[in-house]
């Protein structure tokens, strides 16, 4: 679904991004790890349109997507979460979903003022899609709480709650683990492999968590220095030695090694 094609991704002198490719399939769930500072969020955020790329190319089903952004993207059905979840505080968590879907009869004035009966239709018709996606993600009972009295995992699960609201094809997950107890991590791994395999959702997932990623990735790409390192299963991926080395470090490795011998 989604090339890359050496794309990089300069900061002044920086290269965040240094000459990644990569592919991610039409139905998978994609692992992408790395050592802090690997250029794994800026290579997300060059996909998803936040920033545009210093050169290189980003195909969507076959379609150049470089450089577009995210409003565009977003009607294309591909979506990302943030590491820090950006919830509407003091509107509910059903609220909060009935606000994803663009083109909403009520943002017009006219309409305000001349099609009260059609928004309401409307409305309710969100209100039981909302409640169709709370449903699914077993948080029905938070549904008329403030988003912004929720627990980090909480939040989470919101953010991935919107992405149900809408026709999206690819996700795109940043550290959908961070600050999340492993009670809820359960309960959003299950809802991504539930949305993978029944509704056909492709993801993407930024994690350091390797529990996680094993559970639910395949492949796993390793990006190191703004590169792909390496690309295969966990189980192989936790075996490279150039993976753990980007990772742990040489002397930390042959120190490791020495104290195995």
């Amino acid at each position: 679904m989604i090339v890359v094609d050496e794309l990089h991704k300069h900061f002044g002198g920086f290269r965040a991004v240094d000459g990644a490719s990569l592919q991610i399939g039409t139905g998978s769930i994609t692992g992408l790890i790395g050592p802090n500072g690997a250029g794994k969020t800026t290579l997300f955020n060059v996909i998803a349109g936040v920033h545009k790329p210093t050169s290189g190319k980003v195909t969507m089903d076959g379609e150049d997507i470089t450089g577009l952004p995210p409003h565009d993207l977003f009607h294309k059905g591909l979506l990302r979460t943030f590491q820090i979840a950006h919830e509407f505080s003091s509107m509910t968590v059903r609220e909060n979903l009935m606000m994803v879907p663009g083109g909403q009869s009520g943002e017009t004035l006219w309409n305000a003022w001349f099609r009260r009966g059609a928004i309401a239709e409307e409305e309710r018709a969100l209100a039981a899609k909302a409640n169709e996606v709370l449903d699914f993600l077993t948080i029905s009972h938070l549904a008329d709480e403030r988003a912004g009295n929720l627990s980090g995992g909480q939040k989470k699960l919101l953010e991935l709650g919107r992405t149900m609201m809408v026709d999206a094809k690819i996700v795109f997950l940043d550290e959908v683990g961070a600050g999340v107890n492993r009670t809820l991590l359960n309960t959003i791994a299950d809802a991504i492999l539930r949305l993978n395999k029944e509704r056909g959702y492709t993801f993407c997932v930024i994690e350091h968590d390797m529990d996680f990623i094993g559970k639910l990735c395949d492949p796993v790409i390793v990006m190191a220095e703004g590169k792909v390192l390496a690309e295969g299963t966990a189980a192989d991926i936790m075996q490279n030695e150039a993976v753990i080395e980007a990772y742990l470090g040489t002397g930390l490795k042959n120190k490791t090694a020495g104290a195995t011998a």
